[in-house]
């Protein structure tokens, strides 16, 4: 079945290529969405798709990559509402380069 996920990572998560990381194995999962850096230090991922793709991405995080040290992982499960046509890291104004 699908559907939506908002999914919040807290812990050492800026800095260490956790973005890249989570669209790498969104993007072959063929999950859809997003994952941006918040201004509070968390990565914020949004994501559709088949359930069970997103359970296993969720698992996937709470580990994070080598130089992560993920502490807390936040999720709230949505209705799928087909939003999204691939995955992508999104960029804060003030992360944009110059």
């Amino acid at each position: 079945m699908k559907r939506r996920a908002v999914i919040r990572v807290y812990g050492e998560v800026q800095g260490v290529g956790f973005r890249s990381w989570t669209a790498r194995r969104a993007q072959r999962a063929g999950l859809s969405g997003y994952v941006r850096n918040e201004p509070d230090g968390s990565v914020l991922i949004v994501v559709e798709g088949e359930e069970e793709s997103i359970a296993r991405l969720i698992e996937e995080c709470r580990k994070g990559p080598p130089l992560a040290r993920v502490e807390r992982i936040d999720v709230e499960w949505q209705e799928y509402r087909g939003e999204f046509q691939d995955f992508e890291i999104r960029y804060r104004d003030y992360e944009l380069p110059r």
